[in-house]
């Protein structure tokens, strides 16, 4: 299946209202402008967020003694529960 390219736009004339309004949005999600005003575009035509794309994550683990050893712990059999 062939990816299609984005398209482009150049959008003039946003109020400074909106323009603060998703400057924030931006900030909280900590996303791009460009970003926000993809998802907020997306929900307003499509009427859902789009699909969630973790390829950008992809080899960006990074480890954590703590977390690895929550896991531990919560692997731990009780042998009382299993009779």
């Amino acid at each position: 299946m062939r990816k299609l390219s984005p398209i482009q736009y150049t959008i003039r004339g946003v109020p400074s209202e909106v323009d603060r309004v998703l400057r924030q949005r931006a900030k909280e999600r900590g996303k791009s402008l460009n970003q926000v005003l993809i998802d907020e575009l997306t929900v307003a035509t499509v009427g859902h967020p789009k699909r969630a794309d973790f390829s950008d994550l992809v080899g960006k683990w990074t480890p954590d003694a703590a977390f690895d050893e929550i896991m531990a712990s919560e692997r731990q059999i009780d042998p009382d529960k299993w009779k």
